[in-house]
């Protein structure tokens, strides 16, 4: 086992994680030896940061997750979502977004994981997408929400409180609940987020963008197909992957990375963004390519 973080270190409220972490949704698609193998694998390879949520398939992460790593190592973060939940229905997931069904999840959380409290729970919000839109009673104040993940913290059921896929005005507003981290979808093509991201690194808030590599969702592209990127990415004998991603890394020391996959070699070819240096012509390179 390495004692090296691969990318180095951020802060993420009183935790140190990694810089490239591992986010564990699509386990929900692999058996418990597959899941069981990889998850090690990240271990071994100095990952201490592990993304997740009950709702990947009726809490099937989770369990693959408490199967392969249970009793946890100290420094392992598990860090889990709240909003949503699953379904048996054609469309599997639904949104939770009210305060009693947040608590709902996070007591999913601490049961499947078979943890007393987890590290840090992110609240995704759900007034824009991609994904889901809240309607109906789902249409919850974020102050309302923000209650409850404090009373949750001040039961010691959860250690501190994240956002994700919220706007600046919700950001600065939750602000003084003392959050340690904020998920919005963001790559070296979508800098929608960029006013987020520069007022997390102004209050010492870890940077954990989803969707650094494109997503289908709402015709997210993919900055690995830009020919800037495939351009840098010969130049230097990477994947165009591991470029997207360590531009990330290089541009805001408060960024974190939780790639995901099902695959071992796919696993370390994702580690491999540590090892990339962005020169400054590579970098003009890429921060000129922003939609």
């Amino acid at each position: 086992m390495t004692s090296e973080r691969p990318g180095g270190t951020v802060k993420l409220g009183q935790y140190e994680i990694a810089r490239i972490g591992y986010g564990a949704m699509q386990l929900e698609h692999v058996d418990t030896a597959a899941a069981g193998a990889l998850l090690r694998r990240v271990v071994e390879l100095g990952v201490n940061h592990l993304d997740t949520a009950s709702f990947y398939g009726h809490t099937t992460v989770n369990e693959h997750i408490r199967a392969a790593l249970h009793p946890y190592p100290d420094d392992l973060v598990i860090v889990s979502k709240v909003g949503a939940r699953r379904v048996d229905a054609p469309v599997p997931l639904v949104l939770a977004q009210r305060p009693e069904q947040l608590r709902e999840q996070v007591h999913l959380d601490l049961t499947s994981l078979g943890l007393e409290q987890v590290p840090v729970v992110n609240l995704r919000r759900a007034d824009q997408g991609p994904g889901l839109i809240a309607e109906g009673d789902q249409v919850v104040p974020l102050d309302d929400q923000l209650a409850e993940l404090i009373a949750l913290r001040n039961e010691g059921l959860i250690g501190a409180i994240g956002l994700s896929n919220i706007s600046t005005e919700q950001l600065e507003q939750a602000l003084p609940a003392g959050i340690v981290c904020v998920q919005n979808a963001y790559s070296v093509l979508d800098r929608s987020s960029e006013p987020q991201l520069q007022l997390c690194a102004a209050d010492g808030i870890a940077w954990i963008p989803y969707f650094p590599l494109g997503s289908a969702f709402d015709q997210i592209p993919s900055p690995t197909e830009h020919p800037a990127v495939q351009e840098v990415a010969a130049h230097l004998g990477a994947t165009p992957a591991a470029v997207c991603l360590a531009w990330i890394l290089a541009h805001n020391d408060h960024t974190a990375l939780i790639p995901g996959t099902r695959s071992i070699p796919h696993l370390e070819a994702n580690l491999q963004a540590a090892s990339i240096h962005l020169d400054p012509d590579a970098l003009a390179t890429l921060d000129a390519i922003a939609v």
